[in-house]
């Protein structure tokens, strides 16, 4: 499974290669019309999509602090939290059964 793993990711890159080797033009990139640049496209494009990986990532990290910052208030908050009286003064963890005149 690992050899078929690695056979897959090489003719991934394989492609990915050929495909940035054709698409070597130059491309010109316009910065709202304070600026200009001539760039390959493989590398506009590789560049777009680096900056679509930091977004996610970023997203995805805000995400997992906001979680965690929520996991450790509900955490305090249990802690702090008064628990009710047992049942009939029963203690904690006993089965309270009902009073035998109740039936």
């Amino acid at each position: 499974m690992s050899a078929l793993r690695v056979l897959v990711g090489a003719l991934v890159f394989l492609a990915l290669l050929l495909l940035a080797l054709s698409n070597a033009e130059p491309v010109t990139l316009r910065l709202f019309n304070f600026a200009s640049t001539d760039s390959p496209l493989a590398f506009v494009v590789f560049v777009a999509f680096a900056c679509g990986v930091g977004v996610g990532l970023l997203a995805g990290a805000t995400r997992a602090a906001r979680l965690k910052r929520q996991l450790n208030r509900l955490r305090r908050e249990a802690r702090v939290a008064p628990r009710p009286p047992a049942p009939h003064g029963a203690a904690p963890g006993a089965y309270a059964s009902p009073p035998r005149d109740a039936v």
